[in-house]
């Protein structure tokens, strides 16, 4: 039994340091959640830039592809 001895101050500060650090982590955490809310909420949501490039091939392949349609129509009528 005296090989195991150990300091029982030691041993509180350790566990109260790991308490407080918790304790601060968690409300670290609400509070930046919170300010991030705050931050993006007066704001209106800006479309991302590669959804934005998406919709604009979307819609130039939409239009090239009637562009073809309409001229394949127009060579098949005889005028």
């Amino acid at each position: 039994m005296d090989d195991v001895s150990f300091d029982v101050w030691g041993v509180l500060r350790w566990v109260l340091v790991v308490l407080v650090a918790g304790f601060i982590g968690q409300f670290g955490r609400h509070a930046a959640q919170r300010l991030l809310e705050r931050r993006t909420a007066g704001r209106p949501a800006e479309p991302d830039g590669k959804l934005v490039k998406k919709r604009l091939k979307a819609r130039l392949k939409a239009e090239k592809k009637r562009a073809k349609a309409e001229e394949k129509r127009s060579k098949g009528q005889p005028g």
